[in-house]
């Protein structure tokens, strides 16, 4: 058997799976300051979110994805991606936030999408939490032009497709502003996320797809 996690944030308690759960609950998220340092929770007054009814397509991207540029996969490759997006000279996911995300995945409630290109390298992904019919992004990353942007629309495909209602993108970027995220205050989060209650089954694992599709 896998040996239990040990991790406490930056006061000392610890933290397991399911503590990150509850705390996603009280819209709180865990972040570090470095890959080494502590966990601290966070529970921003302002909320960056994509609806449906706003989301969007830069006509930019839909040219480019057209040509199906990349391979699409669900749950093909999670360690990599996540630790791919820690690969920065500034990151939050500390190698205890990597080991907690990694957890949950292995328990059915985080995933990935990841992008590949012509040679079967992973170019590109993203991952997030599943609570109830809210996906929370966690991070992305690319190697390769549009990649991340890839994921996130075809994402956006399958949480609409599952019966998702919300896509919590956390903070409010120009990156994510194009595909039309919007900020709300806390209190208007907690009515939308309070109002994805229930269990949705996630797109099966390897799930394939064509970004332009």
């Amino acid at each position: 058997m896998p040996e239990p996690l040990l991790v406490r944030d930056v006061d000392g308690y610890p933290i397991t799976p399911e503590t990150v759960l509850a705390a996603y609950r009280q819209r709180c998220f865990p972040m570090a300051e470095s890959r080494g340092g502590p966990i601290a929770w966070y529970r921003p007054n302002r909320r960056a979110i994509i609806t449906w009814d706003r989301f969007a397509i830069p006509r930019s991207l839909a040219k480019v994805l057209r040509r199906e540029p990349y391979r699409l996969t669900v749950d093909r490759a999670f360690p990599a991606v996540i630790a791919a997006c820690a690969e920065r000279s500034q990151t939050w996911i500390s190698h205890d936030v990597e080991a907690l995300y990694g957890a949950l995945h292995r328990l059915g409630h985080a995933h990935s999408v990841e992008a590949w290109d012509g040679e079967e390298r992973l170019v590109g992904g993203l991952y997030g939490l599943a609570i109830g019919s809210c996906f929370c992004g966690e991070s992305m990353f690319h190697r390769a032009d549009d990649a991340a942007k890839a994921c996130v629309v075809h994402l956006v495909s399958l949480l609409r497709q599952a019966g998702f209602r919300l896509l919590d993108c956390q903070q409010q970027t120009p990156h994510m502003e194009r595909f039309g995220a919007y900020e709300v205050s806390d209190r208007e989060y907690a009515r939308l996320f309070n109002a994805c209650d229930g269990s949705l089954a996630w797109p099966a694992s390897s799930a394939g797809g064509i970004a332009g599709g």
